[in-house]
């Protein structure tokens, strides 16, 4: 791209402090000085913690023959190549990303979800309804960025935002014609996800979490607010979609602009239901949900491979985002039969045992009660009296320490027996995690609770103490394949730790 186009698009914001002699040729566009080459442009960005301007030498160093900046100071003199400054450099990246790529979710159907919990699920099974309809979906979220067999490793639940636009880039010249995005809060706050034409906006629920980051929860929620507000409501696409779960307290309190399509979606508990989309649970088993679903284009009945209440909710809002892109809804019924489920999201260990063993990446009170919740509701269903509950949980370091003895209590009261141990310490001290959890139980006793730091012993021990027919939920990490001990990383999985016990 030529840098006098770049320019010219955003010349109301940008100002020119210095051009090179000669056109330049845009190879490239980054915010991290140690991916650029040469004939790149940096954007020195303003972080929480880091100030992209410190980078200015080190990205001239790698290459850089365009900056865009908001104060020229730390410049080198000696500096040659274009110069372009603006007031907001985090809000101008963006932008510029999207246009630098040609705008490529202007090409795609593009379906965000944000919440606290289910979003890693609603975009798996997004990917899977319209995979099934010919419509070949890319993802962006926790656990990857993939199409098809194409799978790019990531950090973050929602990627930079030129990042995105890169991989939405990607994405477009592999054909795809569908994006499902994970959209987190801080990508919110932080501004990663301006520059996306977004089709469909879902949202899940809220609970606690991330409260080490957001100073409330009604700060947590207006974040999440301003995906529909600002966000869909700026959005360049025709139809416009926004589904939200109005069993959710919060979801009730979600503004949606009146260009936005509101369809919202819950549980039909009164048979007085005014959602457009309920939902009446048939049957629930270790193996498959049954339910009935209505919706404005009919009602039916699914059966999903998922476990539990809160996946029905799930596939409901996939659902309603299959219907708004025209996939009719025979089809996803059709569809659903044959999911594979998520990896990490009530994921069962095979085995020869008769022990039940599942992988959750439940790691705040809510998604730890929604999962135990539902091995206890089976478990009535199947009277399954004599079988116990085990849980093995931990709580991230230097994350909201609050939530720790509120998993703590709701662990004691859904489970037989609880194996306390590390989850991602990070740089604090795994022993002081444990204490701040063991303050949330009541009946703090060696009969109830085992404490164990070394996760692999605590799963080892959870495994081995279960009998015929018990049930052992190991939370916290779910499809993560590493540990944080210290600012290192180490690799460790659950579900293979499970599974070489289970041998």
């Amino acid at each position: 791209m030529n840098a006098s186009q770049l320019i010219s698009q955003f010349k109301d914001i940008l100002c020119v402090v210095q051009e090179p002699k000669t056109p330049l040729i845009l190879k490239g566009i980054t915010s991290n000085s140690e991916e650029v080459k040469e004939g790149y442009l940096f954007i020195a960005e303003k972080g929480l913690s880091k100030d992209g301007h410190q980078y200015l030498s080190s990205a001239i160093k790698n290459g850089a023959q365009a900056l865009l900046v908001e104060n020229t100071d730390a410049i080198p003199a000696h500096y040659q190549g274009l110069i372009i400054t603006t007031k907001n450099t985090r809000a101008m990246a963006p932008q510029v990303g999207a246009f630098f790529y040609k705008q490529p979710s202007h090409q795609l159907f593009c379906v965000g979800v944000t919440g606290t919990n289910g979003k890693t699920s609603v975009t798996y099974l997004v990917e899977h309804f319209f995979n099934s309809a010919q419509r070949l979906t890319g993802v962006i979220g926790t656990i990857n960025h993939h199409l098809s067999a194409q799978v790019w490793q990531t950090e973050n639940t929602t990627p930079h935002s030129i990042e995105i636009q890169r991989r939405i880039n990607d994405f477009v010249q592999l054909q795809a014609q569908t994006l499902a995005l994970e959209v987190s809060s801080h990508a919110l706050d932080q501004k990663r996800i301006e520059g996306i034409a977004f089709d469909v906006g879902i949202f899940t629920n809220l609970t606690r979490d991330h409260l080490d980051y957001h100073s409330t929860m009604q700060d947590y929620f207006e974040t999440k607010q301003r995906f529909f507000t600002e966000i869909l409501a700026h959005s360049t696409k025709k139809d416009v979609f926004a589904i939200i779960n109005q069993d959710d307290p919060w979801g009730l309190k979600m503004k949606t602009p009146p260009r936005l399509i509101k369809w919202t979606y819950g549980a039909d508990t009164t048979h007085k239901n005014t959602n457009d989309f309920y939902f009446i649970l048939n049957e629930m088993t270790f193996e498959r949900t049954s339910f009935r679903i209505h919706t404005p284009f009919g009602s039916t009945i699914m059966s999903s491979p998922l476990i539990g209440v809160h996946n029905i909710y799930n596939v409901i809002s996939a659902t309603a985002a299959g219907l708004a892109g025209g996939i009719s809804l025979q089809h996803l019924e059709s569809a659903l039969l044959n999911f594979k489920g998520i990896p990490g999201r009530l994921q069962r260990v095979p085995n020869n045992s008769q022990k039940s063993i599942f992988i959750d990446y439940a790691h705040s009170p809510d998604a730890l009660e929604n999962v135990l919740q539902s091995i206890q509701n089976i478990k009535k269903q199947f009277h399954l009296n004599n079988s116990r509950i085990l849980c093995v949980f931990g709580c991230g370091g230097d994350r909201d320490k609050g939530k720790r003895p509120l998993m703590a209590g709701i662990a004691e009261k859904y489970s037989d027996l609880v194996f306390i141990t590390s989850d991602n310490p990070r740089t604090e001290d795994p022993l002081n995690i444990i204490n701040d959890i063991k303050v949330g139980f009541k009946n703090n006793t060696a009969t109830s609770c085992v404490v164990e730091p070394d996760r692999q012993q605590a799963i080892t021990l959870a495994i081995n103490e279960a009998k015929k027919d018990d049930i052992v939920l190991i939370a916290g990490k779910g499809h993560e394949d590493y540990q944080i001990i210290g600012k290192e990383k180490f690799y460790f999985s659950d579900f293979e730790t499970a599974r070489k016990i289970l041998i």
